[in-house]
């Protein structure tokens, strides 16, 4: 049988992924039944518990394939960018819809009518998709009608399929998010959850982890003792950490050492992280 990334292929074994039958060993194999994330971030973990590691997070309207539900949590599969664990199934939604509109500034309120007055009623990341059905308009602010008739202001959506210019100026304005192992929004975010969410912004699904980001995007670039000729939009790693250049000498990245998303000079963070990580182990332009 060929070897296959747990975290991106949805196999146990009891219990597998009909797509993956003659490729691994599984007791039965199922075909993946579709829903979506109906909270707004969700948690997704290594194992069905509330004490167990979290390795990513998905966002309102994210789809899902659902292989496995027991005590009350559903062994899950993102569609977006393959990723696989367990979340709780109260936070899941049957079925599929196509969204119309995307989240495009880090993080906004939901409120229950159309007047930004009213207690707000939730509150979503970059990076979720929601149905548009209708707008509005109260005091001269423009609200966006979702189907629950609760509504967003209009101008912190985009339309599904116009996307960002610049992923690093996505990223930017992520700046002071606080950082979070495994967090993947704008409520929290850690080093490669910040290029996956800048980059989907302006219209690129990539993979979630540090490891999957440094062997899949873009060239290696052959860098010099004195780092010369990075350019903005540049992707630096070291292991397990990856941080993105905003020109030639400075970057920001989310990390442990401000916990939040932050800009540092190159030259500084690495002789910071060096003395106790190592240095640079890649660099390569998206």
């Amino acid at each position: 049988m060929t070897a296959h990334d747990a975290r991106l292929h949805a196999f146990r074994t009891d219990l597998a992924d009909i797509r993956l039958k003659g490729e691994v060993t599984a007791e039965r194999f199922v075909t993946g039944r579709p829903a979506r994330i109906a909270t707004s971030v969700v948690d997704l973990r290594r194992a069905p518990r509330p004490d167990s590691g979290i390795d990513t997070q998905f966002l309102s309207g994210d789809h899902v394939l659902v292989f496995d539900e027991a005590d009350g949590w559903a062994w899950v599969q993102g569609e977006r960018d393959g990723y696989v664990g367990y979340v709780l199934v109260t936070e899941l939604h049957t079925g599929t819809v196509a969204p119309t509109h995307i989240v495009s500034v880090p993080r906004t309120f939901v409120y229950p009518g159309p007047d930004l007055r009213f207690p707000r009623s939730g509150q979503l990341s970059m990076g979720s998709t929601v149905v548009v059905t209708g707008t509005a308009e109260t005091r001269g602010t423009h609200y966006a009608v979702l189907p629950s008739d609760e509504t967003i202001i209009a101008g912190h959506l985009r339309p599904i399929g116009e996307h960002a210019a610049d992923y690093v100026s996505v990223a930017e304005t992520l700046l002071g998010t606080p950082y979070l192992w495994g967090g993947a929004s704008g409520f929290g975010i850690d080093c490669s959850g910040l290029v996956q969410l800048s980059m989907r912004m302006a219209g690129r699904d990539v993979l979630r982890d540090t490891d999957m980001q440094v062997s899949s995007l873009g060239k290696l670039l052959d860098i010099g003792a004195d780092y010369s000729g990075l350019q903005r939009g540049d992707l630096v790693f070291w292991k397990g950490h990856v941080a993105v250049m905003t020109d030639s000498g400075m970057m920001i990245h989310a990390n442990g050492h401000t916990m939040t998303v932050a800009r540092e000079g190159l030259k500084d963070a690495v002789a910071r992280i060096g003395y106790l990580y190592g240095g640079p182990t890649a660099f390569r332009r998206p």
